[in-house]
């Protein structure tokens, strides 16, 4: 295999073809479509625009999630990044949250997964409210009704795992990728220090006429799963790549990336961001040549 593939076509028939090839990968990292909240593209496929209910979601996320069964190595993590949507008044008829992280899990254990455990991401609820104008965290409310006011919206990142032992030890300790006092820090079960601007410049790849929302995943969060959690030299596997978040990092650490990409816009601009990690991280040497002489770029679209 190349150091990255990427696929431009709908996750769940893409996993269906992996899965008939026998492929497996080594570590998944990913942040799916949040319901009709975040809405990405304008395609039937894409699991963001399951606009008529709560359920409809939930069916389009089984299959998704019984597709990926198959795809992970015994032993091996899945880390999935989520946050609970909110309900409005206008909208739900009341304002509060949905438990999807909930139901997402529920979902991963029947599929055949161990939910394994969960990390809690700290949030500026000052920085928060300016972007979302949420009126359960501004100052006004808190003076006016503290009734009103909740704390802010956390991100989780849920780790699932594929039962069976795991073949190859990870040791990030050993080979100088994290020291005992960053396990200590990433071991409280929440992280801090994730900056919520550290992502991949999607400007280029936005279309005016489908976007609502957008919610890339921060680099630094992505770095901690690609170390904690796989070799240098395996494979990590996004199914939802967006601009190639996850692979920027995989590449940048010496791992090797599989993704796939529904919408055209943000898969061009993955390749981009792609290829500039490996010439980077050629440039740089830190990782040495782990892929071999012959190791090209290979950009595929998916039939």
């Amino acid at each position: 295999m190349n150091e990255f593939e990427l696929f431009n076509e709908d996750c769940i028939p893409a996993m269906h073809r992996m899965a008939r090839e026998g492929r497996q990968f080594d570590l998944a990292v990913y942040s799916p479509p949040f319901a009709s909240l975040f809405t990405y593209s304008n395609a039937d496929a894409d699991m963001g625009n399951s606009r008529d209910s709560d359920e409809e979601f939930l069916l389009h996320h089984r299959f998704f999630v019984e597709a990926l069964r198959p795809l992970i190595k015994p032993g091996r993590n899945v880390c999935v990044h989520i946050q609970n949507p909110t309900r409005t008044k206008n909208t739900h008829g009341y304002m509060g949250l949905w438990d999807m992280r909930g139901q997402m899990i529920a979902q991963y254990i029947k599929a055949g997964f161990i939910f394994y455990g969960e990390i809690a991401v700290d949030k500026c609820p000052q920085a928060q409210a300016i972007r979302t104008k949420s009126h359960a965290l501004m100052f006004v409310s808190l003076e006016k009704d503290a009734a009103i006011v909740r704390p802010a919206l956390i991100d989780y990142v849920m780790i699932f795992k594929a039962p069976g032992q795991n073949a190859v030890p990870i040791d990030p300790v050993q080979r100088g990728e994290m020291s005992r006092e960053d396990w200590i820090c990433w071991a409280r079960g929440v992280w801090y220090g994730i900056k919520e601007t550290n992502t991949l410049n999607v400007a280029l790849a936005r279309e005016d006429q489908d976007e609502r929302h957008l919610c890339p995943l921060q680099l630094d969060l992505i770095e901690r799963a690609v170390k904690l959690w796989s070799n240098p030299g395996e494979t990590v596997f996004s199914p939802f790549a967006g601009v190639g978040s996850e692979g920027h990092v995989a590449l940048t650490f010496g791992r090797r990336f599989v993704g796939t990409e529904l919408k055209r816009a943000y898969y061009e601009r993955a390749l981009i961001n792609l290829h500039a990690a490996v010439a980077a991280r050629k440039s740089a040497g830190s990782q040495g040549d782990l892929f071999g002489e012959s190791a090209r770029l290979t950009f595929q679209v998916g039939g």
